[in-house]
């Protein structure tokens, strides 16, 4: 299949899956309209950190910025009452200078040192919101966080997101434009130069490609989604605490994105889209899902290296072998 052929697959899947979902919260009860509505935010957070790991590096504090993100949206709208529609982009924005300054000490480092180097700066953040009563409200957050509304001229009382169907319907359009953008910068000029800087680092240095610089540019723009992606989950839940970007979420993305898969860009959107249905499904034994957790990641690591999205082309491969041996 050439690249246009492909190209109309997708754009074709996406007229068919769009309108699906759009339409699916409004047969859900109201915990599953919930679920769908974390599952956009944990696609957006995935895709957003598969964006850094295109120039080699797996940092352990995407989840903090998310946490950046969702602070700066919080104290803007509640501390500085401004508008919710501006705290959430410029939050963003600030999450993405927040990672730019911290790209000075941690970029410089490589493979295993900026992973426990990312750990350290994310928790050196995430214990200041713990310790800091003021502004962040210490162990305890933020809380009565304003919510999202939007008053229009022909309206007489503002469109209130709210509820979950609206927000939801609101969350997939922001999704659906993340998705595309995250899409265009990695097949961009400058996601191929991400790409040589991951496998071949050398070649790029000798090409005259400044490593650094753009490494800290996937680092910065995964950050920017990142704090989008936080910015709408605190201003949905109405409330932040430091507990809800600790290590061990973290941990959840890395798995997402291992057993998805890194060589695509829809690896990581299948890894946490069906371990998030499995999550689901396995909500009632809370407390042997780290086990399940731990037995998928074995099996995929041991009978899919290259993650769910390598399956399809395996199992087409072990249809022609036996078709082959058919016909021998």
């Amino acid at each position: 299949m050439n690249s246009a052929s492909r190209r109309h697959g997708w754009w074709l899947a996406a007229a068919v899956l769009l309108p699906a979902l759009a339409a699916l919260p409004f047969f859900l009860p109201f915990h599953r309209q919930d679920f769908m509505i974390f599952l956009l935010l944990d696609v957006m957070l995935v895709v957003s950190y598969r964006l850094v790991t295109l120039s080699g590096e797996w940092s352990l504090i995407h989840m903090v910025l998310m946490g950046c993100g969702g602070y700066a949206s919080a104290l803007l709208s509640k501390r500085a009452d401004l508008l919710v529609w501006l705290s959430i982009p410029l939050a963003a924005l600030l999450t993405a200078a927040v990672a730019l300054l911290l790209s000075f000490p941690l970029l410089r480092m490589r493979g295993f040192y900026f992973l426990i180097g990312s750990y350290a700066a994310g928790e050196a953040v995430r214990l200041a919101w713990k310790y800091f009563v003021y502004p962040f409200g210490g162990p305890k957050g933020l809380k009565l966080i304003p919510p999202l509304e939007l008053q229009l001229p022909f309206l007489e009382q503002p469109l209130s997101f709210v509820e979950p169907i609206p927000f939801y319907l609101l969350l997939l359009v922001v999704t659906c434009v993340s998705l595309l953008l995250l899409y265009r910068l990695e097949h961009s000029r400058i996601g191929l130069t991400l790409h040589m800087v991951h496998w071949q680092p050398s070649l790029a240095e000798a090409v005259g490609v400044n490593s650094w610089r753009y490494r800290t540019l996937a680092f910065a723009c995964g950050a920017f989604f990142a704090g989008l992606a936080g910015a709408l989950f605190v201003h949905y839940l109405g409330s932040i605490n430091p507990n809800q970007f600790a290590i061990g979420e973290m941990l959840y993305i890395l798995v997402w994105v291992i057993i998805g898969g890194t060589r695509t860009f829809a690896g990581p959107v299948i890894g946490v889209v069906v371990l998030s249905v499995l999550n689901e499904i396995f909500r009632q034994y809370d407390e042997w899902r780290p086990a399940i957790y731990g037995l998928i990641l074995l099996l995929s690591m041991r009978f899919l290296p290259d993650g769910l999205e390598s399956l399809p082309g395996r199992l087409r491969g072990l249809w022609r072998r036996r078709v082959a041996a058919a016909q021998g």
